[in-house]
């Protein structure tokens, strides 16, 4: 049976969570909502377009920023029970300080894991429609790429013709086992091109041998020749960058369609631990929160303690964004990128857990 104190405990923590988190979706929608409208500025659509669009994106932003929320949150569930003598209370019923950290820790466990599988995977279909939205309006919105277990495929606008590109593999800054299939406007075949492998790394494309086949021709073979288009490796590589409107199970599914191109999943495995450590990350930062709260002088103004989380928070932020870094250039094992910062706040939290009941 849950105790009238651990309901009670809950019902305040949750309380500011879900209050902090309010503020903070607020602020976002306010911020970002200058930058939507400035970026249809030139273009005929009316206010309510860029306020969705704005909507859209506002859930994926907060996710990011869900950790330090958590942080900000328990500061300010410790100023009300210190306000309120409530910690003195707490300890006449038997409820010292270390078993109130685990409360407050089993309920952001809880909160982290229903984050990910509900919230997470919500916000992520909102931030596609947002993409989608947004790319109709994009200046480079006439080519794209995607990655599926056929390989990679390509459609790209050029010089008045439309080129589908399909490859087994991509490695590097090369194309393997290329078939181009050219279209002019009317989608009528131009001709197909056929290599075992195409040179990417720049925008004029280098094919070493080919075999090109023309409407109402015969094939041709035809070596060293440059084929032009608005895709290099580099353009590639980012336009795969943006996992965050992928769904848990859509970036399992991109995972193994990459392996079978041979693609890097160096950034979906990072994607994935990060998503993994979610729950516990905010465990640690609820700790953090309640080791400040508990070890400093209670005299202050909010506003004091609310410029101390943020502080913290950022200083967070950069070292996780320093290891992701790290990760990504394989400078550091993905894994350890991920786990490492998160190891190191933990071991000085936890330095401030071992006298934190004579509080």
């Amino acid at each position: 049976m849950i105790k009238v104190y651990q309901k009670y405990i809950s019902r305040n923590y949750f309380k500011n969570v879900f209050f902090i988190s309010g503020i903070f979706f607020s602020l976002i929608l306010i911020l970002n909502v200058f930058e939507e409208i400035n970026y249809f500025q030139n273009t005929e659509v009316g206010l309510f377009f860029p306020l969705l669009l704005n909507f859209l994106n506002a859930p994926s932003v907060l996710y990011d920023i869900f950790p330090f929320i958590f942080l900000i949150s328990s500061q300010f569930f410790f100023l009300q029970l210190i306000e309120n003598n409530e910690l003195i209370i707490f300890k006449n019923i038997g409820l010292d300080n270390f078993k109130l950290i685990k409360i407050l820790s089993f309920l952001s466990f809880i909160l982290g894991v229903f984050i990910i599988i509900f919230y997470y995977n919500i916000s992520s279909k909102l931030k596609y429609f947002y993409l989608d939205l947004k790319m109709d309006y994009a200046s480079d919105n006439k080519y794209l790429a995607v990655i599926t277990e056929n390989g990679l495929w390509i459609r790209d606008e050029i010089n008045d013709n439309i080129n589908i590109i399909n490859a087994d593999t991509i490695d590097g800054n090369y194309l393997r086992n290329v078939m181009i299939t050219q279209y002019d406007y009317d989608f009528t075949i131009i001709r197909h091109i056929y290599s075992e492998e195409v040179n990417i790394e720049e925008k004029n494309w280098f094919i070493k041998r080919s075999k090109i086949s023309k409407t109402g021709s015969m094939n041709m073979n035809k070596n060293n020749f440059y084929f032009e288009s608005n895709f290099n490796s580099e353009k590639i590589n980012t336009l795969f960058s943006n996992l965050e409107s992928l769904t848990l199970w859509e970036l399992y599914k991109l995972r193994k369609d990459y392996r079978e191109v041979g693609y890097s999943v160096s950034d979906i495995e990072l994607h994935l631990q990060k998503i993994y450590s979610f729950p516990l990350y905010l465990v640690v930062m609820t700790v953090l929160s309640a080791v400040i709260m508990l070890n400093i002088k209670h005299n202050k103004p909010k506003a004091f303690y609310l410029l101390l989380g943020i502080g913290l928070s950022v200083m967070i932020f950069y070292v996780n964004h320093f290891a992701s870094i790290l990760g990504e250039n394989d400078k550091l094992p993905i894994t350890l990128s991920v786990w490492l910062p998160l190891l190191l706040i933990s071991i000085l939290t936890t330095v401030g857990l071992v006298r934190i009941n004579e509080k």
